[in-house]
């Protein structure tokens, strides 16, 4: 039976891509089981290569501020990963082979955590899940801020494109944006207009739709 200890494991000991060569510490994720949010970035930085963790440099503590200060929850309550779980040399844009290597490891994570949302942080994360959701990527300058509803396994999932944290170090202009989106996020998660109701996100049983809402809904792959 499939576990997130256990692609913890096959994580730490994987030599599936060239990455293993250079890495310090593989970054499988870390975070809530049954985390009603997800966060993926592209890859490990040289904090999390050091230690072993999502998002522990610059480009975390600012991820770590917007989740406690815009959507009121600590990141122990939320599930923070990467799309590939070594660090690329140099922090280079993960190749291909590398992440057709790693992916698998977050989808079973998704099919493990079953989130609510799905929040992909920058262009290589949210390529990804977007084509498996059968939409053409172009840039994420063009979906960011925009909320997409993934029918998937029988499940339905919000996914919300933004910027990578780190983009807002390199270009503080950015920083605003990706603090209007967070605030976006939190309207998803409270406003009664959207699909799901505050109590379905404190699991409760009220999951009724609004007749009015306008969404994009795609079938998953």
């Amino acid at each position: 039976m499939d576990s997130l200890e256990k692609i913890r494991e096959e994580v730490l000991s994987c030599k599936k891509c060239k990455l293993w060569q250079t890495r310090t510490n593989p970054v499988p994720g870390e975070g809530n089981p049954k985390a009603e949010i997800m966060f993926i970035g592209e890859a490990p930085g040289e904090n999390e290569d050091k230690e072993g963790r999502p998002f522990v440099g610059a480009a975390g503590k600012l991820l770590t501020q917007l989740i406690k200060d815009v959507l009121g929850l600590s990141r122990e309550e939320v599930f923070i990963t990467n799309l590939v779980k070594c660090r690329p040399p140099n922090n280079r844009d993960p190749e291909e082979d590398e992440i057709l290597a790693c992916s698998p490891y977050l989808d079973r994570q998704i099919d493990l955590i079953t989130p609510k949302i799905i929040v992909t942080l920058g262009r290589h994360s949210t390529k990804y899940i977007l084509n498996k959701m059968g939409i053409e990527f172009s840039s994420i300058t063009k979906v960011r801020g925009k909320k997409y509803l993934w029918k998937y396994k029988n499940k339905e999932i919000i996914v919300f494109p933004t910027y990578h944290p780190a983009a807002a170090l390199y270009n503080p202009n950015l920083r605003k944006t990706l603090e209007e989106d967070f605030k976006k996020i939190k309207e998803l998660m409270t406003t009664k207009q959207n699909k799901y109701t505050i109590e379905y996100f404190l699991g409760g049983k009220d999951r009724s739709r609004n007749k009015g809402e306008e969404s994009n809904s795609n079938s998953g792959k």
